[in-house]
């Protein structure tokens, strides 16, 4: 590979000679090395306008709510990581809820959900929703057909009251293809750190692939609404997929002080 002279300067800075290091098999690898500085400063740049975004939160008191929804195995909750790696801890919350209670089971379905919305000042992250009865429950019989219909016939107004009650609302999908969820689950399984994360309901998602897709497509036909529309992200590209849903969130809440140069997209190359 060529290395323009403004390359060369990236590749010598600690980011760029700590990813030539990380090469695989012993061999220099200068254009992903050279990728991951780039992927590195884009995301510190977006970071900064975070920062900058869950200021203008706090200071006006006002309430956001970022929906990450997608397979299992998609990257969710790696992208949240990295959105929230600078901010403020006593600002933010994110949302991982468990399956729920026998009160919870008892309750109005969104009960449990209307609970965790954010106060004034505060950003609230769920790392899968309400959602959850639109596509997992039903597909894996967590849910009768009843509630599942219940449920489609009311989250449009449920979200349309949140919002005309001054909660900005963004809801972001992470779509992956079935090869690459496979991949993805294989190495899951294969690291002693991230084996616990493979659940039973993991281990059906292949098997169960295309009626996945086939309740997918029905959320999106029925709440991707003008007022809470889906941002649908490609995320086979993990990186790509994590700035692309950094860029999303900032162009979508109107703080003060922001940075169009830094906000106007940057393609990131394709990684290996």
């Amino acid at each position: 590979m060529e290395l323009k002279p403004k390359d060369l300067k990236l590749i010598e800075t600690k980011k760029g000679l700590v990813g030539l290091l990380q090469s695989d098999h012993g061999k220099l690898n200068f254009a992903k090395a050279l990728r991951t500085v780039k992927y590195e400063n884009r995301i510190e740049q977006l970071q900064e306008e975070l920062i900058k975004l869950q200021t203008w939160v706090a200071e006006n008191k006002r309430k956001v709510v970022i929906v990450f929804e997608g397979r299992d195995a998609a990257g969710k909750g790696g992208a949240i990581r990295r959105i929230v790696e600078h901010l403020n801890p006593r600002e933010h919350r994110i949302i991982a809820l468990p399956k729920p209670n026998e009160v919870e089971r008892g309750q109005w379905y969104f009960q449990r959900y209307v609970r965790q919305l954010p106060r004034e000042g505060e950003i609230v992250f769920f790392d899968r929703s309400w959602y959850n009865r639109a596509v997992v429950e039903p597909v894996n019989g967590f849910c009768s057909n009843d509630e599942y219909e219940t449920f489609m016939n009311e989250v449009n107004d449920v979200e349309k009251m949140w919002i005309n009650s001054a909660i900005y609302l963004i809801k972001i999908y992470f779509s992956i293809t079935k090869e690459q969820q496979a991949k993805r689950f294989a190495d899951i399984v294969n690291s002693p750190t991230k084996r616990w994360k493979y659940s039973s309901v993991d281990q059906k998602a292949q098997d169960l692939f295309d009626v996945y897709s086939a309740y997918k497509d029905v959320m999106f036909e029925k709440t991707n609404t003008d007022v809470a529309p889906w941002k649908i992200i490609d995320a086979n590209k993990k990186y790509k997929a994590r700035v692309e849903s950094m860029e999303y969130i900032l162009s979508k809440i109107p703080y003060e002080d922001k940075n169009k140069r830094i906000l106007k997209h940057q393609n990131l190359e394709e990684e290996n």
